[in-house]
């Protein structure tokens, strides 16, 4: 995208330049004799080939003459290398991709709590995919310009940036000033340590989750500012155990993720104070009669979890409820959780 937006300018300032420089000398050569306006008009249908005619006087003005055909010669050239340029990205295709590019990061500039993903690899496309199952806003950043327009091709609305994602600089055109969150998930460890630290540096107060391939990654990654990090060996272990030994439960959570009808998730929303079920015991609270949810478990404030809460279960404010339920009902049990207005 650099390269097109490159190929333009120069081709646009060569013009301009050309354009500028030959109203100059003319109306100098004139003496006064010809209004600027005058000397851009005579350049201008110089340089198109129109030629309506000469300007008044200029058969007196020898040099005139001699500096339109050199105009003719070197200005006619510019002009066809500006057409031409123009002509190829229209052809290629590229000057719609930029148009495309620049919609895309007007609408990353309005964008705030969004989550920024970070490769289209394997694990990148699932969490891609995720993301876009729950509604949840995200840019994707990969220097695979082809395949993100493969993967914008597949899914139509997607946002992405083609760059280095360790640079400060595609972050920050990402907006992680206003994201809620990064995942690093491109290839190899040391690429994704660069991504953490520089993330970290940009917004200290980002939720970034690292993908680790080798286990000796992982405190390096925390070290770097990571707040979780997940181990694609260890998950692909434990997936491999669980296919073993508790078949059913596996095959239960496939469903219940890949679903198209019910999205059914395991999600949490954090009681806040003032809002209507702060103080409450569960059973008090009849979060029934608000959503159809199923509390999983409650996480206290000093990171303790009580798993199969019983009605008696106090809902302070700061707690954070784990819950079973579709992505609509979740919405309104963090609605239920907000401050009363």
């Amino acid at each position: 995208m650099r390269e097109i937006t490159s190929r333009i300018k120069v081709a646009s300032g060569l013009l301009l330049l050309t354009i500028i420089s030959g109203t100059m000398v003319i109306h100098h050569l004139g003496g006064g004799r010809w209004t600027w306006f005058q000397a851009l008009f005579h350049v201008v249908i110089t340089l198109s080939t129109v030629g309506f005619g000469e300007l008044p006087g200029m058969e007196t003005v020898t040099w005139a003459r001699a500096f339109t055909m050199l105009l003719i010669v070197t200005g006619t050239g510019t002009v066809v290398y500006f057409a031409s340029v123009v002509t190829a990205l229209v052809v290629e295709g590229e000057l719609r991709d930029l148009f495309k590019s620049n919609r895309m990061q007007k609408t990353i500039d309005r964008m705030s709590g969004h989550v920024i993903v970070c490769g289209v690899g394997r694990t990148g496309s699932q969490v891609i995919n995720e993301l876009r199952l729950t509604q949840t806003p995200f840019v994707v950043i990969d220097a695979d310009e082809v395949a993100l327009k493969a993967l914008y091709k597949e899914q139509g609305d997607l946002l992405y940036l083609v760059g280095d994602a360790s640079e400060d600089a595609t972050l920050k055109a990402a907006g992680i000033d206003r994201a809620f969150g990064l995942v690093a998930a491109v290839t190899g460890d040391p690429e994704n340590l660069y991504i953490t630290l520089s993330a970290r540096g940009l917004n200290p107060g980002l939720r970034i989750v690292a993908k680790a391939v080798e286990t000796s990654a992982e405190p390096k990654l925390r070290k770097a500012g990571a707040d979780k990090v997940v181990s694609t060996h260890r998950i692909g272990g434990m997936r491999l155990a669980s296919e073993m030994i508790r078949p059913n439960v596996t095959e239960f959570l496939d469903n219940m993720l890949r679903d198209p009808k019910h999205v059914l998730r395991i999600e949490e929303a954090t009681v806040t104070s003032g809002c209507s079920v702060a103080n409450h015991s569960l059973g008090k609270a009849s979060l029934r009669k608000i959503c159809d949810v199923l509390v999983v478990a409650v996480r206290a404030e000093d990171g303790t979890y009580r798993f199969n809460p019983g009605a008696e279960e106090m809902l302070t404010p700061g707690s954070t409820l784990i819950v079973l339920g579709e992505r609509g009902e979740v919405a309104k049990l963090r609605a239920a959780v907000r401050p009363v207005d």
